[in-house]
């Protein structure tokens, strides 16, 4: 698999992630469902909510490190070009 492919596939599942928040958050606190369905509403909430943590919060900790490695292997060019 490419880099570009990666951070493509990278990028959806934090879009995915950010999905299930706002979706968990909604259904906690706009939709009242814990009120509606008891501990299965809080339950069914805090899933979405756990679920969108996964998806979204390593996947940024990659992508960081794929940008800064990217950034570091611009600056040593930048200055290898530099000495010649």
């Amino acid at each position: 698999m490419t880099e570009a492919k990666l951070i493509k596939l990278l990028k959806i599942a934090i879009g995915i992630g950010l999905f299930l928040l706002v979706l968990g958050y909604c259904l906690l606190h706009v939709f009242y469902l814990p009120e509606k369905m008891g501990v299965s509403g809080m339950i069914i909430g805090a899933s979405c909510i756990a679920f969108g943590l996964i998806f979204s919060l390593p996947t940024k900790m990659y992508l960081t490190f794929l940008l800064v490695k990217r950034e570091q292997e611009r600056d040593k060019d930048k200055q290898d070009s530099g000495r010649q």
